[in-house]
């Protein structure tokens, strides 16, 4: 006869958090939704009329519209993903000094693509010489050629050459470069999507090197980044004297918070995997939800709803939402086993970084050749459709390149 499922308020011990390495489908097609959410929500710039809640909230107004939840889920379901990708590492016999330089190389490429996209943004086309489009072209065709995953057989020599000529690629445009009145030169604006996740990831993975098997370390370090995200809610996390040279994304707690967050899900998740008792992880993980929404309405008289903030009620609501997703995932995919379903969106969840990158060249190829959407593809419904769509589009050319060999891995 099973043992009746009950749940402990203790931590696990250590010694049940030994990780097993697989890999948990849930997690790829939850990446694989965001990612198309992603694609669509940062495509409602080129519609007209778009319904308020389903844009960001403009700084300094208390509050947030569904594209203020996905870059937040985005770190969260990232930080779920590192104690498999840990675990399967040690599995293979690297030792902590590899690891070490794993996640340091990880992170200096994500800082490095995010701040040339940053400084795309901001591109004075005129005194640079070439639109924004070819800028932001030829910079993600470098980091493919830099950081491409060659198939079977290739000669070395060929991939180090491809990689030569990704960084002469990328050196020419950041000599080339100027920015706002065509005075500037190629800086560190901020460090750009890719560079919050690189922030967020090296503190999150290197946590979770130091921890080995102990639960109670991710757990305190969760714990000091929430309070630090509280803090700088607050006003209270002082700049300069100093402290600039930590970078804000770290300084500020909240985006490091919601990587261990998913850091500590998975944790948790093994721990019940491994003790057959299912039931009992959804139902914390339910109670675990309902606490930081709940912490998310507490605190949000006093600091307010702000992603472009990153207030401590962004992050707890931000973070109770991005679980109750996870759960509703799991509960489709690993237990009703209706993974199917979402086949077609799998390269987004398995190749994120280059689907991440095709719209730069989709947009790039509208701009160069002139296409101009009629007016009606652009309002109401049908724009929306439109949107949507060329997130799909996106997906299927990341499932093409992927099929010609063409992926990217850090």
């Amino acid at each position: 006869m099973s043992q009746p499922l009950t749940i402990s308020p203790a931590p696990p011990p250590a010694s049940a958090l030994q990780a097993t390495p697989t890999r948990l489908a849930s997690i790829d097609i939850l990446r694989a939704l965001t990612m198309v959410l992603m694609i669509f929500v940062n495509d409602l710039w080129s519609l007209r009329d778009v319904p308020t809640w389903l844009e960001h909230v403009p700084a300094g107004v208390d509050g947030m519209g569904l594209a203020d939840t996905v870059f937040p889920a985005f770190l969260f379901i990232m930080g779920m993903s590192i104690p498999f990708a840990i675990a399967s590492r040690r599995k293979k016999g690297e030792r902590e000094g590899r690891l070490v330089l794993h996640v340091l190389s990880r992170t200096l490429a994500l800082l490095v693509m995010g701040v040339f996209l940053v400084n795309g943004e901001n591109l004075h086309e005129a005194a640079t010489g070439m639109p924004r489009v070819v800028w932001n072209t030829l910079a993600c065709l470098s980091f493919i050629l830099i950081w491409h995953v060659d198939r079977p057989g290739t000669n070395l020599r060929v991939h180090r050459g491809l990689q030569l000529v990704g960084v002469a690629i990328l050196m020419t445009l950041a000599i080339l470069y100027r920015g706002e009145a065509g005075t500037t030169r190629f800086s560190t604006y901020w460090w750009g999507i890719l560079g919050l996740i690189g922030w967020s990831y090296v503190v999150s993975a290197l946590v979770m090197v130091a921890a080995k098997e102990r639960f109670w370390v991710p757990l305190v370090a969760w714990g000091v980044f929430t309070g630090l995200s509280m803090l700088a809610s607050a006003g209270l996390v002082p700049d300069g004297g100093g402290w600039d040279v930590i970078p804000g994304a770290i300084r500020g707690g909240t985006l490091v918070a919601f990587s261990l967050g998913g850091v500590l899900t998975t944790l948790l998740f093994q721990y019940f995997q491994r003790r057959q008792a299912m039931r009992n992880a959804m139902l914390t993980f339910g109670a675990l939800a309902l606490t930081l929404l709940i912490l998310g309405f507490v605190t949000r008289p006093l600091w307010g709803i702000s992603k472009i903030g990153a207030t401590a009620p962004w992050l707890f609501l931000c973070s109770g939402l991005t679980l109750l997703a996870f759960m509703a995932v799991y509960g489709l995919v690993d237990v009703a086993g209706k993974a199917r379903w979402f086949q077609p969106l799998r390269p987004a969840g398995t190749d994120t970084l280059l689907c991440y990158l095709i719209p730069y060249f989709a947009y790039a190829f509208v701009v160069l050749l002139g296409i101009h959407w009629p007016g009606w593809m652009l309002t109401g419904a049908v724009g929306l459709l439109k949107a949507f769509a060329f997130a799909l589009l996106c997906v299927g050319i990341t499932y093409l390149l992927r099929r010609i060999g063409i992926r990217l891995k850090i």
